[in-house]
């Protein structure tokens, strides 16, 4: 059932079907296993009831922190999904380092060699990135960091520093756009280098995703074939290590769910945003993406709790 209110939606449906094994959610991503999951409409049957509550818990949401939501969350085993403002375009942050990790995997690394080759930079380079966590310890400004070590720090320490040097190994922030193509997402781009990307006005349609595209670009990027095994266990790891999720995602999903997600937020306009897939003790995946903005606050603050409060509605939804 598909139920519309003006400029929102939410879609819950069911398809029957045991839900898969740990060894099974492994094997999803390869094939149609993962195209069928991502498909809408087919068999689905609708639960009408649900789908206005959730409609009018995130309507709420939205007035209570006054904010902009964006949801695009489906459970792969049953189908069931929950889409609100899920084609509007919000500014992306840093969602996009997790994409720029999986270009560099396809595009630069064949056999491991690009991803052992080590980069070198100043600190001013770091500073004039805005935030670099990793590639500001004096170890790696002295040494310089692998490609491999600036991945892991990009994706699971959200450094802007080693998310340009990567960018800039890629080609430029549109390299990041041309992947995004190539794997069937045609909304989200890439534009700009760190810090830059994060201004959020409202209207900008420059360094922006939606969440219907963010979140089954995430879903193709760790359950699919879009990479090769080897390349999907080495960024989903990464996911998995994340460390900037504590009070989102991670706070409001229980606690024996695996995660891999990656965070995005600004300064501006209050931006909060996580991406990324979750996996319940019995092996069953979701696809999560909530974006977040405070189109009246030009000075934020970011709103995680809005993101927690989301992520435990879909929690409680989806399984």
């Amino acid at each position: 059932m598909t139920v519309e209110h003006e400029e929102t939606m939410v879609t819950m449906a069911e398809t029957p079907g045991a839900r898969p094994s740990r060894r099974a959610v492994l094997a999803l991503g390869t094939g149609a296993a993962l195209a069928a999951g991502l498909a809408t409409g087919g068999t689905a049957h609708a639960v009408g009831p649900g789908a206005d509550r959730v409609t009018t818990r995130l309507r709420q949401f939205e007035r209570e922190h006054s904010a902009r939501l964006g949801v695009y969350a489906r459970n792969l085993a049953t189908g069931r999904t929950v889409a609100y403002r899920e084609d509007e375009l919000f500014p992306m942050c840093s969602v996009f380092k997790g994409v720029a990790a999986a270009a560099v995997l396809r595009e630069l690394d064949e056999d491991g060699e690009f991803l052992a080759q080590r980069i070198r930079y100043t600190a001013k380079y770091v500073e004039d990135s805005g935030y670099g966590p990793e590639t500001g310890k004096d170890v790696n400004l002295a040494n310089g960091m692998t490609v491999e070590a600036l991945c892991a720090a990009s994706v699971s320490h959200s450094d802007n520093a080693a998310a340009n040097l990567l960018l800039e190994e890629l080609g430029g922030p549109t390299a990041v756009t041309r992947f995004s193509r190539s794997i069937g997402d045609r909304v989200t781009r890439l534009d700009r280098y760190e810090p830059q990307l994060n201004s959020a006005e409202p209207g900008r349609v420059t360094d922006t995703t939606s969440p219907r595209a963010i979140g089954r670009t995430y879903a193709r990027l760790i359950l699919g074939d879009v990479l090769p095994a080897r390349d999907r266990r080495l960024l989903t790891g990464w996911l998995i290590a994340n460390t900037t999720n504590t009070d989102r995602f991670r706070k409001g999903l229980p606690a024996d769910w695996i995660l891999a997600d990656k965070t995005g937020g600004g300064q501006e306009y209050g931006v909060a945003n996580d991406v990324g897939v979750v996996w319940t003790p019995d092996g069953t995946p979701l696809v999560l993406a909530v974006l977040t903005t405070k189109p009246g606050s030009p000075t934020g603050p970011r709103d995680s709790e809005l993101v927690r409060r989301t992520a435990e509605l879909l929690a409680a939804t989806l399984v």
